[in-house]
């Protein structure tokens, strides 16, 4: 097999981010697994970045395992007019046709990446985009079609609606997703059955060999209480804010010491009250063992995200033995706990309240169900199983 070129915006080693974390993880491991790879890319920072600027410079890097970087300078955009357009998407304001070129035109985009991509097409066996909505997915997918796989990272948001998505996405050669209910979303919107392109659910890999010290958290951290954990960014997007005026209406209701341990950047307006008695405990960033640690020591992980199209962490709190709680209106989450039987799902104050009465009140259920996600997340998701998943789908779309 020839060489694979994972396209994405940005690139760097520490650039924190789903989509930037999942590219770096499957790209080493296929390396690893001694297929060629190579990364293409902007010359841009990262996401919270000037997509104008161009801070790396062009030409040829490397990544800390060897793997080649090919950076590209970045055309200057107007900001105002990408901006005008996206608060309209943002806000699910209808936008035409011309405003759809306006945002696709102003947004990051790589003329020097998309010629190289035409010019050294024979090169690459394919070309595999991270994630679907920025230029170096849209144009970049369309000078080799037949040689264009996607790792879209769909949602069900106005961006996944555009018409120009439509008229590009169904001519490439492949779709990888990473939930049944992001397949499930694809296929409504762009019916990839009917265009021919081959997809595949194939979720994102995990190392299982997690092992938590839950004894080791409690005494670093001095939280000695029953806790419920929640680990990742915090901030209303995520829905943070719903899990913290629920647990402090829970605490309202019952006679009880349970915390809330909240790890991760961002940051969330928190009940002051609730802070200074120690009740809610937000730690911030802390390194990933004693994130192990907490995920093996509280009483269940709750992912509150309403939009999600996988969950490190939840597959994370599986691997530490733990159940899951997670908001009932985000297909993918609430998926992974049905099909896994690791977990429950509320939508509202008093199904969160009814959840977590049961899973502080049935202590061996509890770990049946942190029991039944490992195996879960074992069977599917540890890195052998996906990038022998990777291999078969590529070779299926190549022919080689």
């Amino acid at each position: 097999m020839k060489k694979i070129g994972f396209v994405i915006p940005w690139y760097a080693d520490g650039i924190p981010g789903g989509a930037e974390m999942e590219l770096r993880e499957v790209a080493s491991h296929l390396h690893y697994a001694g297929i060629p790879v190579e990364i293409l890319t902007t010359c841009v920072k990262e996401f919270g970045a000037d997509w104008s600027e161009n801070y790396y410079k062009e030409g040829e890097d490397s990544t800390a395992n060897g793997i080649t970087i090919r950076r590209f300078k970045v055309r200057k955009r107007d900001t105002a007019a990408f901006d005008a357009v996206n608060l309209k998407l943002m806000n699910k304001t209808p936008v035409t046709a011309e405003e759809e070129d306006t945002f696709l035109r102003e947004m990051v985009n790589s003329p020097e990446l998309y010629e190289y991509m035409r010019g050294h097409s024979d090169d690459y066996s394919l070309f595999v985009f991270i994630p679907y909505m920025f230029g170096t997915t849209y144009n970049g997918a369309q000078m080799c079609p037949e040689k264009s796989v996607l790792i879209p990272c769909f949602h069900d948001e106005a961006y996944a609606y555009l018409s120009r998505f439509k008229e590009v996405f169904p001519k490439t050669a492949g779709m990888v997703f990473n939930a049944r209910p992001e397949a499930e979303l694809a296929e409504r919107l762009y019916g990839f059955s009917k265009s021919g392109t081959k997809t595949i659910v194939m979720g994102i890999g995990m190392d299982t060999d997690i092992v938590p010290d839950p004894a080791a958290f409690r005494e670093k951290f001095g939280v000695k209480e029953q806790f419920i954990l929640y680990a990742g960014r915090k901030d209303e997007g995520k829905n943070v804010h719903t899990l913290v005026k629920y647990f402090a209406e829970y605490i309202r209701r019952h006679d009880t010491d349970l915390r809330l341990v909240l790890i991760g950047g961002g940051q969330i307006d928190l009940p002051k009250e609730l802070v200074d008695n120690g009740r809610i405990l937000d730690l911030g960033f802390v390194d990933r063992q004693d994130k192990y640690n907490a995920q093996g020591a509280a009483e269940f992980l709750c992912q509150p995200s309403k939009n999600e199209s996988f969950s490190l962490v939840i597959m994370e709190s599986w691997l530490c033995g733990r159940p899951v709680l997670v908001h009932e209106d985000c297909a993918v989450t609430r998926n992974f706990a049905s099909e896994s039987n690791g977990g429950l799902y509320f939508g509202n104050y008093f199904e969160f309240e009814g959840c977590t009465d049961y899973i502080l009140e049935h202590k061996n259920t509890a770990w049946q169900m942190g029991s039944n996600g490992r195996d879960y997340v074992r069977r599917n998701f540890d890195w052998d199983v996906i990038v022998d998943k990777y291999k078969r789908f590529f070779a299926d779309i190549t022919g080689e």
